[in-house]
């Protein structure tokens, strides 16, 4: 059986849950999530593998790159990633990670990027089984009238990752 290495990590957005695995990072997200059973055992079914609680290079650069971002001293992340979802997540994920620092789009901006207007939906539920936040910046999707909308580390967070980024909320 495979191992992802997982740490848990104190931030001042809350608690956050770190995966690597083969050299790469496969989950940033909120601990304490509504969909994190869900999520996490996707992540283990598609790399065939259990979480162990572990340190590597990947999750301690990981650590020192979320620091920076969260003290504006960073703004683009550079780490390698894995994205563990279906085809059509990682379509969207891949138009996610386009969305640039201080700014945000809709679900329907995504879903007209991947060429699927009429997916705003599915857009929406790709968008929200994000498992790498941050680095693919799920927090920057908002909805069509510039409204907050769901958020896994939740809208307080989502808000205040936006005005770190000095993203003016309508």
């Amino acid at each position: 059986m495979n191992q992802i290495n997982i740490q848990y990590y104190k931030t001042k957005i809350g608690e956050l849950i770190l995966g690597s695995s083969d050299g790469k990072l496969c989950l940033l997200d909120f601990r304490r999530r509504k969909m994190r059973g869900k999520v996490d055992k996707r992540i283990k079914d598609v790399l065939g593998a259990e979480f162990i609680e572990k340190s590597d290079d990947i999750l301690e650069e990981t650590k020192r790159q979320i620091d920076e971002y969260l003290t504006e001293k960073r703004k683009e992340f550079d780490i390698k990633i894995l994205m563990t979802g279906t085809d059509f997540q990682k379509i969207v994920w891949r138009a996610l990670a386009k969305v640039g620092y201080g700014k945000t789009a809709s679900y329907l901006d995504l879903a007209r990027k991947i060429g699927r207007e009429k997916s705003v939906r599915a857009v929406a539920n790709a968008t929200g089984a994000n498992p790498i936040a941050l680095i693919i910046p799920c927090h920057r999707i908002i909805g069509s009238d510039g409204a907050l909308t769901g958020y896994s580390g939740g809208l307080l967070i989502k808000r205040r990752l936006l005005k770190l980024e000095k993203e003016i909320l309508i």
